[in-house]
Order: structure tokens, then C-alpha cells, then sequence
């Protein structure tokens, strides 16, 4: 499992509570949901890091 860093990061209050909504239906937590949503967009836009796996 790669390393992870923790940062603050600054959202609207209207965003915040519709991204917490949107975890608590995924069964996920709000840093879950914003690592996966995160994750989601990079691969679509084709920039998703390469695991180390895949590297083999």
C-alpha cells in the first residue's frame, strides 16, 4: 500500500455537505469519498499513477 500525507484542505460548506451526504450512501467515509472521487477523475482525464504492480 503506497504512503499516504495528510494536508488541509479548504472546501465551501454547501460541497462539504453534499460530498458527506454523498459518502454516508456509499457506505464510506467523507475522506473516502473525497480520496475516490479524487482517484476517479484522474484516471478519467487519464493521469492516474501507476501502482507499483502494474510497474512488474
Amino acid at each position: 500500500m503506497s504512503k499516504k500525507k495528510a494536508f488541509a484542505l479548504r472546501v465551501d460548506e454547501d460541497m462539504l455537505k453534499a460530498i458527506e451526504k454523498w459518502a454516508a450512501d456509499e457506505f464510506r467515509s467523507t475522506n473516502g469519498q473525497i480520496e475516490w472521487m479524487l482517484s476517479r477523475s484522474l484516471k478519467d482525464a487519464k493521469r492516474h499513477p501507476k501502482s507499483k504492480k502494474e510497474d512488474e
